[in-house]
């Protein structure tokens, strides 16, 4: 492994909502809701929203309708927070464009996925990160997804993409909470450790984390919020007791119907709506049950962590 640089300044931290895409009854992009539910979950006081990621549904977009919903974003912040777009591509030319796209439309960074359906070998998914790194100013959070995306990032790699400057963050979704130690150990503090599942947060943050990309938070903004802020204080009994309670719908996240679940979490929450698009379907059957009862029951109890 080479020598590692300086560290870049990396300004995220704290909770950044992987916000949803609202969709109209036709399916077509509501920008008006998305809208709204970005500025709500910003004057509820999240720390950044991540637009375009999974949850986003961004590779059920268009192209154009990507950078249409970055740059509601960017206009629904208007410069209080953070706006991190998510690029994920089917190609690397793909993802240069949209990364200098979302440049021009301002949004502050970029999260960077692996190609979408191919799987690379290690000298293929770092060419394919420092291309996109090359083509824009703006700084980059790597994501690693092994289970959604069969692609991992190993921590040789992380190594060797450690002297491109403008990536100073990797979102760790992996379900091994030893990952983050990993990381430290091979690399220092050279990137910004982010949590991306929410179900781990709660390791990640207290394992060096200094944020979390969340799914829950669009559904519960102000527990989330709670969550961080009592790990960053080291008040363990406290982040325990929210997190024990916030448990059940945090496993919703690392489900493969999570856009789904969250959506409907969103509705019943009464922060958005529940549509997705093909060939994601909103829950039916038991499995709607199921996630109803979690969200009610959770919405119920809420009082009980905020004492």
């Amino acid at each position: 492994m080479p020598s590692l640089q300086p560290a870049p300044t990396c300004s995220w931290s704290g909770v950044l909502p992987a916000v949803t895409t609202q969709f109209d009854a036709d399916l077509g992009v509501d920008f008006a809701a998305t809208r709204a539910v970005q500025s709500a979950l910003i004057e509820e006081g999240v720390h950044g929203l991540v637009a375009l990621g999974t949850v986003g549904e961004n590779n059920s977009l268009t192209a154009e309708e990507k950078r249409s919903v970055l740059r509601t974003a960017v206009e629904a912040a208007r410069g209080r927070v953070p706006i991190v777009a998510g690029v994920s591509e089917l190609t690397t030319a793909a993802a240069v464009a949209f990364a200098r796209d979302a440049q021009t439309l301002g949004a502050t960074g970029l999260m960077l996925l692996p190609a979408m359906v191919y799987v690379p070998t290690p000298r293929e998914l770092e060419f394919h990160f420092r291309s996109v790194a090359q083509a824009t100013r703006l700084p980059i959070m790597l994501y690693n997804n092994p289970p959604a995306y069969r692609v991992s990032i190993d921590v040789d790699s992380l190594g060797r993409l450690a002297d491109i400057p403008n990536i100073v963050a990797v979102k760790e979704s992996s379900p091994d909470p030893r990952r983050f130690t990993d990381v430290v150990n091979a690399c220092g503090d050279r990137f910004a450790l982010f949590a991306g599942l929410d179900d781990l947060v709660f390791e990640g943050i207290s394992l060096g984390a200094r944020g979390w990309i969340s799914g829950l938070t669009n559904a519960f903004p102000r527990e989330s919020l709670a969550l961080y802020e009592a790990l960053r204080a080291g008040d363990l009994p406290r982040a325990r007791n929210i997190y024990r309670w916030f448990m059940p719908l945090l496993h919703l996240d690392a489900g493969h119907d999570l856009v789904q679940s969250i959506k409907l979490a969103e509705q019943i929450m009464g922060r958005g709506s529940e549509r997705v698009r093909p060939p994601r379907l909103p829950l039916t059957g038991a499995r709607r049950e199921e996630v109803t009862r979690l969200v009610e029951r959770a919405a119920a109890t809420r009082k009980q962590v905020s004492q």
